[in-house]
């Protein structure tokens, strides 16, 4: 039997962090002992982990004492007070928050597309999870950027309700129950109503325009895929979707790239799954990628609006790939690599 892991979720009672347990659960993740964190707000709870009880306990700066791998998705301001709490007691933090994704000793990690970068994490003791609209991607695009470099991408999200937590999943099923009653609808974790309807705003506007979940993945595209040249234009718009985050995506490149050369690589990319039959119908879809730890692409066609351009359709379960499965992986990566 291999070594085996101490680990602690900070956040676990959150959405997130239930997808963490889950994940680590099927993957049979070497987990020694397993702490779950959360706020004051938590403690006293209970959640269950390979058939084991575990009591929530409250998270603070001396939580990690004798932890190895802790998994953060508590929210960037705890993400910042207590990351580093994690790395000075001796653990890895692999943090799902944008409190770190941009700090240059910090590496930026999607393990299909740049595993080598985990090793920097013994700078600062912390790795960062992208943004979930970036992960799934960055997943598509790297490995046909290999083949031809990619110059520029223009990219519209269709991002659902649970990339704002579970308040987001609660406000879009009352809001629908409450509009079948001939209710009014009550707003909280969105600017406008969420239920049949489109919100091209996520996260707050900067001075330029454009969100900062725009700029996410304007940067975090560029760091993680090492290409501080490539142009992006992104358009991230909430729907009224419970699971799954889609993109519609124009890419172009520097030289010629087909859809059929497209199709061929991506069907054996680490972490793709190409449906692509037009005839039948068959493309992605947010409600068959639930659940999933794909990232899926379909809609692969000519862009004929640019030289060396191809459009495309992405699809994933933004808490799965887009947050746990990813996180875990990175864990997966620091045992295989054996910089833990």
């Amino acid at each position: 039997m291999g070594r085996e892991y101490n680990l602690a979720i900070a956040g676990a009672t959150g959405a997130v962090g239930q997808e963490f347990i889950k994940v680590l659960e099927e993957r049979k993740f070497p987990v020694k002992s397993i702490k779950m964190l959360a706020s004051a707000n938590s403690v006293g709870k209970e959640l269950e982990f390979n058939g084991r009880s575990c009591n929530v306990e409250q998270l603070t700066e001396s939580s990690f004492e004798g932890v190895e791998i802790a998994l953060f998705s508590a929210g960037g301001d705890r993400s910042k007070q207590f990351a580093p709490a994690a790395a000075k007691a001796g653990a890895v933090a692999i943090d799902n928050s944008s409190a770190w994704r941009m700090d240059a000793d910090v590496p930026l990690v999607v393990p299909e597309v740049n595993a080598h970068a985990i090793a920097q994490y013994k700078k600062k003791g912390i790795i960062a999870n992208p943004n979930c609209s970036t992960i799934q991607m960055v997943v598509a695009l790297n490995p046909l950027h290999k083949k031809a470099k990619i110059k520029r991408i223009v990219v519209s999200t269709y991002q659902s309700v649970s990339g704002a937590g579970q308040k987001g999943v609660e406000e879009l099923s009352q809001q629908v129950r409450d509009l079948f009653s001939f209710k009014g609808v009550t707003k909280a974790a969105f600017p406008h109503q969420i239920a049949f309807n489109c919100i091209p705003q996520i996260d707050v506007f900067e001075a330029d325009g454009y969100t900062k979940e725009e700029k996410k993945m304007v940067n975090e595209t560029r760091k993680i895929m090492e290409a501080p040249g490539i142009e992006v234009s992104p358009t991230c718009v909430r729907v009224p979707v419970f699971y799954g985050h889609s993109e519609s995506v124009n890419v172009e490149f520097e030289s010629a790239i087909t859809p059929e050369e497209a199709r061929e690589i991506l069907k054996s990319a680490p972490g793709v799954t190409v449906l692509d039959d037009m005839a039948n119908r068959l493309y992605p879809m947010a409600i068959e990628a639930a659940g999933k730890d794909d990232t899926f692409v379909g809609r692969i066609r000519r862009d004929p609006a640019v030289k060396h351009g191809l459009a495309m359709w992405i699809v994933s379960d933004n808490i799965r790939k887009g947050a746990a499965l990813n996180a875990v992986q990175i864990a997966e990566e620091l045992v295989k690599q054996k910089l833990i």
